[in-house]
């Protein structure tokens, strides 16, 4: 399994992001993983900067990692035909390392205009949607037409890649995984689910599957424990929660229900290693060809003893 770096827009700046991603390809990480956020979950994370401006920074910052937006939702917030300019230039910025990875979002992020928030059902047939209008964009062809979701009125991307950006959706759920099946070019989760990634294998998806964690090294334990509570307890809010509140300040009250014990439980802290390297094979063991690591809190020193503990045990 690659082990790749997790790029939280919504704990950190531009700046640090890119000192991240120079920090991460020194280390060894293989690939980049970038939120793509309007707000962050909680106030204490603080950040939330236009990802595909910082996108077009790490294509200076860095020389050999792959790039994939985890997720960008191209459905209510910004139309697919804006999302397939963005790609198509970062894609060409990054020549074959680029990954395009969409989701159908949440209330968050994606009603910031106005717009009602659809049922999960319709906000999975806009995604659909919403690719087939990229991928037909990504031709080249001057595009017109007129769906159920979304219009485009000769509409034509100048600036191409040489062959465009695969398509990774995210899926938690049965249906939005046999999407990912049918018409991805890979698939993306946040959970060692193992079923799941069965069922993407199993309805024809051939892609690779990348996924998402979180771990907080620090020397000290109880350090790192108060600091993911602090920063990250949304972490474990159950069920449909992330997809359907809708401001920061929703996801404040409904995480003063959420302890330290729990995160601490969902999320290595410390500086334990083998603790960090069990929560990562429980990937491995599930099916994840790419895993994606974020350290709450950042810190320079967590690059450093990945790179020397926990990387040779996965990439040889």
């Amino acid at each position: 399994m690659k082990i790749g770096y997790f790029l939280s827009c919504e704990e950190n700046g531009p700046a640090e992001l890119v000192a991240q991603a120079r920090a991460a390809e020194e280390a060894g990480f293989q690939g980049l993983w970038i939120s793509d956020h309007y707000h962050p979950w909680i106030h204490a994370q603080g950040e939330s900067p236009f990802v595909w401006a910082v996108i077009g920074a790490l294509a200076e910052a860095t020389s050999r990692l792959p790039v994939t937006t985890a997720v960008t939702a191209p459905t209510v917030r910004i139309h697919p035909a804006v999302i397939a300019q963005a790609a198509a230039t970062a894609a060409a910025m990054f020549p074959g390392r680029f990954n395009l990875g969409v989701g159908s979002g949440e209330a968050l992020n994606e009603q910031i205009l106005g717009d009602d928030w659809p049922e999960a059902d319709v906000r999975l047939e806009m995604l659909e949607e919403a690719i087939d209008v990229m991928r037909e964009l990504w031709t080249g062809a001057v595009v017109s037409r007129a769906g159920n979701h979304y219009r485009v009125r000769h509409a034509r991307i100048y600036t191409l890649p040489e062959a465009p950006p695969p398509v990774l959706v995210s899926g938690f759920g049965p249906k939005a995984v046999d999407l990912a099946a049918r018409v991805a070019d890979g698939y993306v989760t946040t959970m060692p689910d193992a079923s799941l990634i069965e069922r993407y294998r199993a309805g024809g998806g051939d892609g690779p599957v990348q996924a998402g964690t979180k771990v907080c090294y620090a020397r000290d334990e109880a350090e790192a424990r108060r600091m993911a509570h602090r920063l990250w307890p949304n972490e474990v809010l159950p069920g449909e929660l992330a997809q359907v509140l809708s401001t920061p300040e929703h996801f404040e009250q409904a995480t003063e229900l959420v302890t330290e014990d729990m995160v601490a439980e969902s999320i290595p802290c410390g500086p334990d290693i083998e603790r960090h390297v069990e929560s990562i094979q429980e990937f491995a063991d599930a099916g994840v060809d790419e895993l994606y690591i974020q350290q709450i809190g950042g810190g320079r020193e967590f690059f450093e003893v990945y790179a020397r503990e926990v990387l040779p045990r996965f990439t040889g």
